[in-house]
């Protein structure tokens, strides 16, 4: 049989990480995780990264695998998963790739679009702005001058938004112009899914996360990383508002709301995102049994 790629995308809370043990143990094969932050080792708390129990149900790939002190971006993901489904496909003619980084689920599969270089001074200009007037100016900025690109982007990210904002000062076009549309042919079939739930239960799941989160000590973990502060993985929703609880911007209370309110907002984003691919097939979350069905039937044996 022809390697297979399984995605399995969704939202943040819906579900994702026990449905893919699930279906990797029904096909008896191993899992390539697509989140920017869970691969960082001192990062779980606040990443929701699969319990040490999942991990050991099933192998895992780009979980734990690099520290905090190394940045890793989607041209490093590319390269990286196409290593670890070549290693897979070694013992199995399936892998699943799940996860919720849009970005890096296209790198994998599609490969990135090329954008034209930026200037170093227009670098410097963004980010030298960035760093005086903080990541609410980079936010305005861009809903304002590029509002297309804003309405999908991880507003949370400055070192995205910053990214969009210099291809716009040096090229005068939105970074979302560069994506072509036109992916690069990957070597093994792709079967691509995705999995939601209603508004109302997903916000429901995802204020029970932050709770959790708060209760396993997410200020805490947060602490324990502050020299890496201003790392990518790090001004993301959840860090981000811990920090600014550490600065006296935000009360306990108020950064709990905070992570709330920017994680359904992320969600909403994630959404926007997935549902621009004509190729996913979209299951309920609560609806395991039909999606791994549906895949099963689709895998070319």
């Amino acid at each position: 049989m022809k390697n297979t790629v399984i995605l399995l995308a969704g939202p943040t809370a819906s579900g994702k990480t026990a449905l893919a043990i699930r279906l990797a143990r029904q096909l008896r094969t191993e899992i390539i995780s697509a989140d920017s932050r869970q691969c960082y080792r001192e990062l779980s708390i606040g990443t929701a990264k699969p319990s040490p129990g999942e991990l050991a149900t099933v192998p895992h790939h780009f979980i734990n695998s690099h520290s905090i002190s190394e940045e890793v971006n989607a041209a490093t993901y590319e390269q990286l998963a196409l290593q670890y489904a070549r290693d897979i496909f070694t013992r199995h003619p399936v892998a699943i790739v799940t996860g919720g980084t849009g970005l890096y689920i296209k790198a994998f599969l599609e490969g990135l679009d090329q954008i034209p270089p930026v200037p170093p001074d227009i670098r410097a200009s963004v980010r030298s702005a960035y760093e005086a007037n903080g990541l609410p100016w980079l936010q305005e900025t861009l809903q304002h001058r590029d509002p297309a690109f804003y309405a999908t982007a991880e507003i949370m990210n400055p070192q995205r938004l910053m990214r969009a904002l210099e291809v716009l000062e040096a090229t005068g076009r939105s970074i979302a112009d560069f994506r072509t549309g036109t992916s690069q042919q990957r070597d093994f079939n792709i079967i691509r899914t995705a999995i939601q739930l209603p508004k109302e239960l997903l916000h429901e799941r995802i204020h029970q996360r932050v709770d959790m989160m708060m209760a396993a000590g997410l200020p805490d973990e947060v602490r324990s990383v502050a020299a890496f502060r201003h790392h990518n993985a790090l001004q993301t929703v959840g860090y981000a508002e811990v920090f600014e609880h550490f600065d006296g911007k935000l009360s306990l209370p108020e950064t709990v709301e905070a992570i709330k309110t920017h994680t359904r907002q992320y969600a909403k984003r994630q959404m926007t995102w997935f549902r621009r691919d004509k190729e996913i097939q979209w299951f309920d979350a609560r609806e395991g049994d039909a999606l791994l069905n549906w895949v099963e039937r689709r895998i070319e044996y």
